[in-house]
């Protein structure tokens, strides 16, 4: 759809978050649309990476999760706007449009979530305060336990040391009170980590 529009061009395209970092580093884009759930590395995770490697880039979350947590938390990593998988044509146009003229943008039915949020004195992120306490690694790592990797393809995959990675899942199991890998799946699972 994007490359039959005149304005754009698609310059490349990337399975998951570790291949939208290494095409960010070296296409050095002006915005990538990213999803949130993706394998290896989710979208979140891989916002702030991206910013890092390509700053000038523009990230527009495009996405099926609604929630004001997950709304909350790309802005906060890095995103620049956040838009519904099931806006229609003209609104995903909008969107790319105002965040490359450096705008914020939200879908109406995103934003809608978020002022009734904020109107009834909810903090999003703020409320969950056991997953606000989790760094950015910590949450990678999680997925990844989730998604079933021992503990040294953990290690191979984000390139730290399996000392590392064991310190990360006991930091999790204590920050969450969760005490073996199957409940840190389950809780991956309800805060939307793992690919659908």
């Amino acid at each position: 759809m994007l490359s039959s529009h005149g304005k754009f061009q698609v310059v490349g395209e990337a399975e998951d978050g570790i291949g939208a970092i290494r095409c960010a580093q070296e296409l050095q884009p002006d915005l990538i649309l990213m999803d949130i759930s993706m394998p290896r590395m989710n979208g979140m995770e891989a916002i702030g990476e991206v910013k890092k490697q390509s700053p000038n880039t523009r990230i527009l979350i495009l996405t099926v999760h609604k929630t004001e947590e997950y709304v909350h938390a790309s802005l906060k990593a890095g995103a620049d706007g956040y838009i519904s998988k099931d806006a229609n044509h003209n609104e995903l146009l909008m969107a790319i449009e105002n965040v490359l003229c450096g705008k914020r943008y939200l879908s109406p039915e995103i934003s809608n979530k978020v002022i009734n949020g904020y109107l009834e004195g909810r903090k999003g992120l703020e409320q969950d305060f056991k997953w606000n306490s989790l760094t950015t690694r910590e949450r990678a790592v999680l997925k990844l336990v989730a998604e079933g990797l021992r503990n040294k393809e953990i290690a191979d995959l984000l390139c730290i040391s399996l000392n590392t990675v064991e310190k990360h899942r006991d930091n999790l199991m204590k920050k969450l009170d969760l005490h073996n890998a199957s409940s840190l799946t389950l809780y991956a699972q309800e805060k939307g980590l793992l690919s659908e």
